[in-house]
């Protein structure tokens, strides 16, 4: 039987009003290339994607969903089958706390503006390494734009993640991204190029690494 991969994809969206939404810039151009480079090893790949114009490559399970909360209840329910996640995804961290049932206009302004009172939303991958098996692997990506180092690491511990892939902003709907891997012990390695080509050798990096610890 083939082993089953899942890689979160895409933004999510939080809607203030029937008509708009928090959400963010990412492109699910990352969680494709995972995609294809994981279904050249051999995997089963179900993908966990919010709103995208990108195709997922043909043989990938695509599971399309909207907001954070219904990417969680998916990953909730098809990671106990699978050998690892990643997750690549950027769902929105924010929603407001009372969502308006009818269009906000501009009568409901005053001089000072409109107040948005936001809430978290709940964290995917900190959920998942909550029930994460022994047999499993949980793979975080982690961009940011300042203390990067400090804010991966972080990360690792919270989401009892094995490695964290740090990007940056500018890589946001690129073809081209640069990824610092790092695990408990610090940064490992540096991959840059393209999606397609970085995609690749993580998920090689990864087998292998379950590979080799499976041998022990």
């Amino acid at each position: 039987m083939r082993k089953t991969i899942i890689i979160t994809s895409g933004p999510t969206r939080e809607y203030l009003d029937p008509v708009r939404y928090l959400t963010n810039a990412s492109s699910g151009r990352m969680g494709a290339a995972l995609a294809k480079a994981a279904l050249a090893l051999g995997c089963r790949v179900q993908v966990i994607s919010g709103p995208v114009e990108i195709t997922y490559p043909t043989g990938a399970e695509v599971f399309p969903v909207i907001t954070t909360e219904e990417m969680l209840k998916c990953a909730r329910r098809l990671y106990p089958d699978a050998v690892g996640i990643i997750g690549a995804a950027a769902p929105c961290d924010f929603r407001p706390r009372l969502p308006r049932r009818r269009k906000i206009t501009k009568e409901c302004l005053t001089d000072e503006g409109l107040t948005l009172e936001l809430v978290q939303t709940p964290d995917i991958l900190v959920a998942l390494g909550k029930i994460k098996r022994p047999d499993q692997w949980l793979i975080a990506f982690a961009l940011e734009t300042h203390n990067c180092y400090s804010r991966a690491k972080a990360k690792l511990r919270l989401k009892n993640a094995d490695f964290v892939a740090l990007n940056h902003p500018e890589v946001i709907g690129s073809d081209i991204t640069d990824l610092e891997i790092l695990d408990h012990t610090g940064p490992l390695v540096r991959f840059q190029g393209s999606k397609d080509e970085v995609s690749r050798r993580l998920v090689e990096m990864i087998t292998r690494a379950w590979r080799d610890k499976n041998k022990k």
